[in-house]
């Protein structure tokens, strides 16, 4: 007995020290950019299996008031939102209410081209529909408050850049027009739908639809980075990116959202599969986007990772499924990227699981 008590003592304290430099390891990779405590910062966190390994916040969440950033802090997320977009498609389908083959034009009949579009084509960013933050007349309209329908009128008629199912390229506007067509499926508000069918399901109470009106607890503000210093964000109206950028989280909420995924607590697992599987174009080059999540890999271990990107806020997920390991940066200033760090602590918590195996 005496033998077993101190070989279990000796491997908690083993634990504790690989624990100790693991946790040193990640700190550094996130100096490297979040060095000023006075700064604008972010917050970093790392789970596996639901876990918390590391969570730990990094400078400013309002310079004018000097309050120091927390975990517990709301950041705009950008496109991460596009995986709540594609969920929701895929509970609308699960529910027999469409089908990802639908054309558009099944629901917006004088969609240009519509008969040739799919739902599919909007997922994948493989539509060809002009991406409307490309545009040169999106200065118009940035800060007025738009209806889906009018964001969808707004791009609608531009030139397409190429034929359906002919490329991969990144498309905001073809999740605004997945949020127009989960408004007019299910009767819902986008807002409403995500909220109930999302958001309350996973328990993430502390995750909205982006408002500068409504005052929500422990809003982290966000920055440029100006020559002559920091200034506060470029207001937007948040009806422009819609249903392609427009939620608000904690790193400690997202965690609970890869949870209820992995748990099927939205979707069977053969519905949700859809997500996560690598596509072909009309030229069966396979592609390395599912629905709402970049399909990628680190040190050949697949990994389903995204990012995002708005007016004073960058944010940036990746999830290991053969590990369950999920990690997450949300930082608010746009001078600030997590996008390498995150990537960076995901491949050395990969690394380390792989050494303890």
């Amino acid at each position: 007995m005496k033998k077993f008590l101190l070989s279990l003592l000796l491997s908690v304290i083993v634990f504790n020290i690989s624990f100790a430099q693991l946790d040193k390891k990640i700190d550094g990779i996130i100096q490297t950019e979040f060095n000023n405590s006075n700064d604008p910062g972010g917050v970093f966190l790392v789970s596996k299996k639901g876990k918390t390994l590391y969570e730990k916040a990094f400078g400013k969440a309002n310079l004018e008031l000097d309050v120091n950033m927390t975990p517990q802090h709301v950041f705009q997320i950008g496109s991460m939102t596009k995986q709540f977009t594609a969920v929701s498609i895929l509970i609308l389908e699960s529910q027999g209410k469409l089908t990802v083959n639908d054309p558009i034009s099944k629901y917006i009949p004088d969609y240009p081209s519509g008969n040739s579009i799919t739902i599919h084509h909007l997922l994948t960013h493989t539509s060809g529909i002009k991406d409307f933050t490309k545009m040169k007349t999106i200065s118009e309209i940035a800060q007025k408050e738009m209806s889906p329908k009018m964001m969808v009128d707004f791009f609608k008629n531009e030139p397409v850049d190429f034929k359906p199912g002919e490329k991969l390229e990144y498309n905001n506007s073809g999740y605004v027009l997945l949020g127009y067509l989960i408004e007019l499926v299910s009767g819902e508000k986008y807002e409403d739908f995500i909220r109930k069918n999302i958001f309350e399901k996973a328990g993430m109470r502390n995750s909205y639809y982006a408002s500068d009106r409504k005052l929500i607890k422990n809003r982290a503000y966000g920055y440029h980075k100006k020559s002559e210093g920091y200034v506060n964000r470029t207001i937007i109206s948040f009806s422009v990116p819609f249903a392609s950028g427009s939620l608000m989280s904690t790193v400690e909420d997202m965690v609970k959202w890869q949870g209820a995924l992995n748990q099927n607590i939205f979707l069977k697992p053969e519905q949700i599969r859809k997500a996560f599987t690598k596509y072909k174009l009309n030229n069966e080059e396979e592609f390395t986007y599912g629905y709402g999540w970049h399909l990628k890999e680190i040190n050949g271990v697949s990994t389903r990772e995204h990012g995002g990107s708005v007016f004073g806020f960058k944010s940036m997920a990746v999830y290991i499924p053969d590990e369950d390991v999920y990690v997450i940066g949300l930082s608010n200033c746009d001078c600030h990227s997590p996008t390498q760090i995150t990537k960076d602590i995901a491949r050395l918590v990969l690394e380390n699981t792989k050494k303890q195996q």
